[in-house]
Parts: structure tokens; sequence; C-alpha cells
């Protein structure tokens, strides 16, 4: 009889158990889900542009001018950025994780990105570093954006290359009239990492059920001219170096603007 109303006991504990409420200390696992799938997202659109016209790749017909007056066309135009952060309107900063972006002309789908799981709030600024910062820039071949594959990885180098522009000009003295600049590297005195920050036009709001953006103009030309205007018959190759110090002080201040931001 004893053994009876033990057993009984442990089946009416067990079931009380099974129909009991999750208490306030069990984990949300379905809100939590929930909620992520429903965070903002934050839109990046990139317009790739030679001074005040649209940058076109292997066109023969869109013959840019550099500031030196010489003549080149495009067939090569990618390049990263990374360590996006957003700036509140009360000027607290929000970086965003694993915020590695590449974008390539040739691929059209790369010059619209997205970034989820954005803070909702009211955004003044955004500042972005153009290329890898140093520490993912010599962790090795590393995958997604930053696989070897995307052609932005110099394995001779262990690091990547943070703008990469190729075409020709009749006045350059390399083989076949090429221009090949790959700027990259993240080590004094050849350290090309440049930071970019620009005040919105107006307040971007991001905010669930909205669908923010931020466009940028991205102006190819800037990598001639600022601080050294380069002349394509003594300039025309750079892999790293002196040289792709002097392109990134060029670019630094005029590759990328923020044209618009909508909310």
């Amino acid at each position: 009889m004893k053994w009876i109303m033990i057993v009984t006991v442990l089946v009416t504990m067990i079931t009380n158990a099974a129909w009991a409420k999750p208490s306030h200390f069990d984990p949300p696992h379905k809100a939590t889900l929930s909620s992520r799938a429903s965070a903002p997202a934050l839109t990046f659109r990139f317009r790739n542009i030679v001074d005040d016209r649209p940058l076109v790749l292997f066109d023969s017909m869109h013959v840019y001018t550099n500031a030196n007056g010489d003549p080149y066309i495009i067939t090569t135009f990618k390049y990263y950025i990374s360590n996006i952060r957003l700036i509140r309107k009360n000027g607290d900063t929000v970086y965003l994780p694993e915020s590695y972006l590449l974008v390539n002309a040739a691929d059209s789908e790369s010059l619209v990105q997205r970034l989820s799981d954005i803070p909702p709030g009211r955004y003044k600024a955004v500042t972005f570093i153009i290329g890898i910062d140093s520490l993912r820039n010599f962790s090795g071949a590393q995958t997604g954006c930053l696989d070897p594959a995307r052609g932005m990885f110099w394995t001779w180098n262990t690091g990547y290359i943070f703008v990469k522009m190729e075409g020709r000009s009749e006045r350059s003295t390399a083989k076949q009239n090429r221009l090949v600049f790959h700027i990259g590297g993240a080590k004094t005195p050849t350290n090309t990492i440049r930071t970019f920050t620009q005040v919105f036009p107006h307040t971007l709001k991001v905010k669930k059920g909205h669908q923010p953006q931020i466009d940028l103009a991205v102006n190819a030309a800037a990598l001639f001219r600022g601080k050294t205007q380069v002349d394509f018959s003594t300039l025309n190759f750079t892999m790293g170096g002196p040289n792709s110090v002097l392109i990134a002080d060029n670019y630094a201040d005029g590759l990328f603007r923020v044209a618009d931001v909508k909310k």
C-alpha cells in the first residue's frame, strides 16, 4: 500500500510539471526569435561615379580624364568598407558588428547591401573604415566577402586589397598602357587604412516597420587628385608601398559622399 501511494504522488508531480506555465526565468526562445526577425535593417546603396558621370566598365565610349588631363578607361573597380558606426543625435556611437561590405562595380547585386539588427533610433552621421581593420587584415584568409576567392586578398602579403582600380590610358608607360592601382597595407610606414565620416543631410530614423537607407556616391576620380595630382606617365602601377599611401591620402576625403538618407 505504501508503494502505491508513493507512485501516485510521483505521477501527480510529473503531470503537474508538464502542464505548468513557464516562469519569468524561462528563456523566451520564441520571443527572441520573433524580435530578431522583425528588428530594423539598414540598406546601403552605392552609386559609382567618375566626377559627374556614371562609372562604366570596359566602355571606350566612357573615357574619363584625370586632374592631370590624362584620358583613361576603367576595367575594374572594387572596394571594402568596414567597422561601420552610426552616430546618434545625442552624440552616442553605435557600432555595427561584423559590418564588412565588398562592392564590385561588375556585380550589380553588390551595389545594394543590407545590414540587419540595427538598434532603433535617430542618427545624424555615419563613419566607417575604407578597407579592412588591422585585426582582420592580419587574420589570414577568411570567409564571406573576405574570402580570397573575391580577388581582394594578397596571399604574399597576408593582407587585403582595400581599393582596387584597373584600367588603361594612352598616357601610361606600362605594358599595354595598363593602369593598376591595388591599394592596401596596414603597417607603418605604409598604412593605407583611412576613415570616412560624414553628417547626414537630414536625420536617419531607424525603427520597426521602416526601410531606412543610406545612399553613397563613390567617386573613382578621387584616387588621382587631392594631396597629389597623379600623372599616368610616371605613376600607373602600385600594389602596396609608398605609392599606395599616396593614393589613399588622395581618396581619404573624396572617395565617398553621403548623397542622401531615406527614412
